[in-house]
C-alpha cells in the first residue's frame, strides 16, 4: 500500500511517472533571466519601469561627468516610443576584451554584471555597481543601437532583444568624443509605452543640481516625422527646429537645489547651511534651510542616486542633527529641563535638506536602488554634519536662535498632540468608544469586502444609505467642508469634529499609533458633487490622507467615485451620460439642441410627466422623446439612481488615487493648501487654460 501511494505521489509531481533529472533544469543564457523576470533588474513593468530604462541609460551618462570627463548630455525623445541618449564623455571602449574575446562595447551591452564600474580606474565613483544598466535596457527593447566616437572613429551595433545584429563596425573617421545609445522598448514587455515629459524632467532636473557644470538638454521630438540622419553627437540641437526642450546647467549645487524646493516657502534666517568634506573615503555634501512649515523634505542621494527610501546616510543625518540642536540647546540653557530634549520628530520639523554621498564602493538595497545599504555612509555623514552643522550654529547666533525655538514649538505642539490623542483615541477605545452615530456601517467585518463612502451633506448621505448593499457598503455623511490639515497639527485636527469621525470609522489610529492593519475598509470612496464646492472638499479629503495617512494612499485604498453628470430618457430607454461627449453621442448628432429639456436644478430622481404646470415641458418632452437630466449633486439622485450609476460594483466608475511623484505632489499640496498666497494665485494664472469649468 505504501509503494501505491508513493507511485501515486510521484505520477502526481512528475507526470505519468517520468522521472525528474538534470534535463528539467533550465539554465537561461545571456540576458534571457532579464526578459523572463525584467521585475527583478527594474522593479516593475508599469509606467516607473519604463522610465526607468531612460535612468540606467542617463546614469551611464551622468558617470561621466561624475568623473570629470563629461560636462554635456543630450536626452531626446523620438517618434516611434524610441530615446536617445548621447553625451561627449570618452566613449565605450571598442577594443576587443581579454575574457570575452568580443568587443569590449559587446560585452558591456550583451552580457549582465559586466562595465567599467566594478574596480581599477575607469570609475572612482558611480552609480550603477550592479553592471545590469545599459545590458538590461537592451535586453528588454526590441531595438538598441549604441555609436561610439573615440580614437579618431565612429564604431556601432545594432541589437534585438538584447542580441547583437552584428559585429562591431567602424563606419567613418571621427574627430569627435563621446557615446550615444537609442532604444526602443519591447511592447512584448510594456503594453503601454508612453515616456513622460514630466517626469523625465523632473528626474533630470536633480541630476544637474547634483553635477556641477554639467550641461544637460532634453528635447521633445516625437512630432517630427523627417528621417533621422544624427551624424553628429549632438544632432537635434543643431537641427535648429523649434521642438518644445528645457535645459539646466546648475554651479550652486545642492544650495541651488534647496532655493528650488523652497521656492514657494517662508525661510527661517537667511543663510542656506552647506558643507562638502571627504572622510574615510566617503564624500559628504549637504545643504539645509528651515522654513515655516510643519512638514519635513529630505532629498537623499547616494553616488548622484536618487533613494527615495532612505538608507545609511539619512540615519548618520538624523542622529547628528538632534544631537547637534539638543547639545547647543543645553550648552545655552535654552530649554527648561523639565520640557525633556528634542527627539527627531521635533528638529526635522520645517526642514529641506539635500544629503548627497558618494562613495567608491557602494551597496544599494536592490537594483532599483531606493535605499542606501553602505555602512560607512553614517559614521561619516553624522561626523562631517555633527561637526560643521555645529560650527554654524555658533558663528550664526541668530540663526541658531531661531531653530531653536522652532524646534521647541514643534516639541511642545507634539506633547500637546500627543495628550489630545491619548485623551480622544486612545481613552476612547479603552472606554469603548462607539462608532460615529451618523455612519452607516455594514454588517461584513471583512476588510478587503467593506466600503466607505464619503458623501457631502445628509441629503446625499440619505440616498446613499437607502441605495447601498447594507452588507458591504457603509456611508458617512460630512457636513461641510472639513479643516484644511495643510498646517494643522493633530491636536487641532482632532478638534474638528468631522475630522474625528472619520479617523474612528476607519479604526487606524493616527500619528505614531497608526497601525494600516486595523483599516476597516480597504475601499475608502470619495463621493462629491460636481461642481466647486464638491471639487473643494475632494482637495480638503486628500490633503488629509496624503499628509496624515499616507500608507492608506500608498496601498490603493482611497478611490473617487465618478457619479454621472446626466441622465437621458429616450422614449422608454434610460442611458447615463459621465461626460459631456457622452451626452451628445447618446442624444446624438443629428437632435436639435431644443429637443434637450434639462430637468429643474431642485428636481430629484425621474422627470414627473404630466405633472400640473409643466404642460410645455411635458409636450415637448413627449413630442421628442428625449429627456436629458443634469445632476447637480448626488442628493438629486435618489436610491436607485445612486445604485445602479454610482454604487454598484458591476457598472460604476471609480478613480483610484496614486502617487507617482511624491516630491511634486508635496509641492503642489504647499503650493494650493499652504498659507502663503502668491505662490498659489501664480499657479491659478499659469495652470487657468488647462482648466475645465462647468458653467
Amino acid at each position: 500500500m505504501a509503494k501505491e501511494m508513493g507511485k501515486e505521489i510521484t505520477d502526481k509531481k512528475t507526470g505519468n511517472g517520468h522521472h525528474y533529472d538534470a534535463s528539467d533544469i533550465s539554465v537561461l543564457e545571456g540576458l534571457e533571466p532579464v526578459r523572463r523576470r525584467p521585475g527583478m533588474y527594474i522593479g516593475t513593468t508599469g509606467p516607473e519601469g519604463l522610465h526607468h530604462l531612460v535612468w540606467e541609460i542617463f546614469d551611464n551618462s551622468r558617470d561621466e561627468a561624475m568623473g570629470g570627463f563629461c560636462n554635456d548630455i543630450e536626452v531626446v525623445i523620438l517618434p516611434n516610443n524610441r530615446i536617445r541618449v548621447a553625451d561627449n564623455g570618452r566613449g565605450i571602449p571598442v577594443d576587443t576584451h581579454k575574457k570575452t574575446k568580443v568587443s569590449a562595447l559587446e560585452t558591456v551591452m550583451t552580457t549582465l554584471h559586466a562595465g567599467g564600474k566594478f574596480g581599477g580606474e575607469g570609475y572612482k565613483v558611480s552609480g550603477g555597481l550592479h553592471g545590469v544598466g545599459a545590458s538590461v535596457v537592451n535586453a528588454l527593447s526590441i531595438f538598441c543601437k549604441v555609436e561610439v566616437h573615440r580614437d579618431g572613429g565612429k564604431y556601432a551595433q545594432e541589437y534585438s532583444k538584447g542580441k547583437k545584429k552584428a559585429t562591431v563596425k567602424k563606419i567613418s573617421s571621427s574627430k569627435l568624443h563621446g557615446t550615444i545609445v537609442t532604444f526602443e522598448p519591447d511592447q512584448e514587455i510594456f503594453k503601454d509605452i508612453k515616456f513622460d515629459w514630466h517626469t523625465i524632467v523632473n528626474h533630470i532636473r536633480q541630476q544637474a543640481y547634483l553635477v556641477k557644470g554639467l550641461r544637460i538638454l532634453i528635447i521633445d521630438a516625437r512630432e517630427v516625422k523627417d528621417k533621422f540622419d544624427a551624424e553628429d553627437i549632438f544632432y537635434f540641437r543643431e537641427l535648429g527646429l523649434e521642438l518644445p526642450s528645457t535645459s539646466f546647467y546648475f554651479e550652486g549645487g545642492l544650495i541651488s537645489l534647496i532655493k528650488y524646493y523652497n521656492k514657494f516657502q517662508k525661510p527661517i534666517g537667511d543663510s542656506i547651511f552647506y558643507v562638502e568634506k571627504e572622510l574615510d573615503n566617503v564624500g559628504v555634501e549637504i545643504a539645509l534651510q528651515y522654513v515655516d512649515d510643519i512638514t519635513d523634505r529630505i532629498i537623499p542621494f547616494a553616488n548622484n542616486i536618487n533613494t527615495p527610501d532612505g538608507g545609511t546616510h539619512v540615519t548618520g543625518f538624523k542622529t547628528a542633527l538632534t544631537r547637534t540642536l539638543n547639545t547647543y540647546c543645553k550648552k545655552n540653557e535654552m530649554m527648561k529641563e523639565s520640557e525633556g530634549g528634542f527627539t527627531g520628530e521635533d528638529v526635522l520639523e520645517g526642514l529641506t535638506v539635500a544629503i548627497s554621498v558618494k562613495l567608491r564602493e557602494i551597496q544599494f538595497e536592490g537594483q532599483t536602488k531606493a535605499k542606501l545599504g553602505s555602512q560607512e555612509a553614517q559614521g561619516a555623514v553624522a561626523t562631517v554634519f555633527g561637526e560643521a552643522f555645529n560650527n554654524f550654529l555658533e558663528e550664526n547666533p541668530d540663526e541658531a536662535k531661531a531653530i531653536i525655538n522652532k524646534s521647541i514649538l514643534a516639541l511642545k505642539a507634539r506633547k500637546a498632540a500627543k495628550a489630545a490623542k491619548d485623551s480622544i483615541l486612545r481613552k476612547g477605545a479603552l472606554e469603548g468608544m462607539t462608532l460615529p452615530g451618523k455612519l452607516a456601517d455594514c454588517q461584513t467585518k471583512d476588510a478587503s469586502e467593506s466600503e466607505l463612502f464619503l458623501v457631502e451633506g445628509d441629503s446625499a448621505g440619505g440616498s446613499c444609505k437607502q441605495g447601498r448593499d447594507r452588507k458591504t457598503q457603509a456611508v458617512l455623511p460630512l457636513k461641510g467642508k472639513i479643516l484644511n490639515v495643510e498646517r494643522a497639527r493633530i491636536d487641532k485636527m482632532l478638534a474638528s469634529k468631522e475630522i474625528k469621525s472619520l479617523v474612528i470609522a476607519m479604526g487606524t489610529s493616527i500619528g505614531d499609533t497608526f497601525d494600516l492593519s486595523k483599516m476597516r475598509y480597504h475601499k475608502i470612496i470619495i463621493a462629491t458633487d460636481a461642481d466647486v464646492d464638491g471639487s473643494h472638499i475632494r482637495t480638503l479629503l486628500l490633503t488629509l490622507f496624503y499628509r496624515y495617512f499616507r500608507a492608506v494612499i500608498d496601498a490603493g485604498y482611497i478611490y473617487i467615485a465618478q457619479p454621472p453628470l446626466y441622465k437621458i430618457k429616450k422614449g422608454k430607454e434610460i442611458f447615463y451620460a459621465y461626460t459631456d461627449e457622452e451626452r451628445i453621442k447618446i442624444v446624438g448628432k443629428g437632435s436639435d439642441v431644443s429637443e434637450i429639456e434639462p430637468a429643474d436644478a431642485e428636481s430629484s430622481g425621474e422627470a414627473n410627466e404630466g405633472e400640473e404646470g409643466d404642460e410645455t415641458n411635458d409636450t415637448k418632452t413627449r413630442s421628442n422623446k428625449i429627456h436629458v437630466q443634469r445632476f447637480k449633486g448626488l442628493g438629486e439622485m435618489n436610491p436607485e439612481e445612486l445604485w445602479e450609476t454610482t454604487m454598484d460594483p458591476k457598472n460604476r466608475v471609480l478613480k483610484k488615487v496614486n502617487i507617482d511623484d511624491a516630491e511634486e505632489a508635496n509641492k503642489i499640496f504647499d503650493i494650493l493648501m499652504g498659507s502663503e498666497v502668491p505662490p498659489r494665485k501664480y499657479f491659478i494664472q499659469s495652470n487657468a487654460k488647462l482648466a475645465e469649468i462647468d458653467i
